[in-house]
């Protein structure tokens, strides 16, 4: 197995670490919404991305338990 040709030097390591810093993210408004989010990004809770559905895990099963309950039962509404 060869060996690397030479002992990397803390400069070189400095150097190389220059290109590590973290750099600000930027924060775009949902013109719809209002909600901040990253930019090119869905905003978080929002149904929709530029025009298109976004999908969401469960929807359909969150719509109805949300019908059921705002339905009242047959008996009470007789009364």
């Amino acid at each position: 197995m060869s060996l690397p040709g030479h002992r990397r030097t803390s400069s070189d390591k400095r150097r190389r670490a220059a290109h590590f810093a973290l750099k600000k993210q930027t924060i775009t408004e949902d013109p719809k919404t209002g909600l901040e989010h990253r930019s090119h990004r869905v905003a978080p809770g929002a149904t929709e991305y530029r025009g298109h559905e976004v999908h969401v895990k469960g929807k359909d099963k969150k719509l109805e338990r949300l019908l059921k309950k705002s339905k009242k039962p047959e008996a009470e509404v007789k009364k």
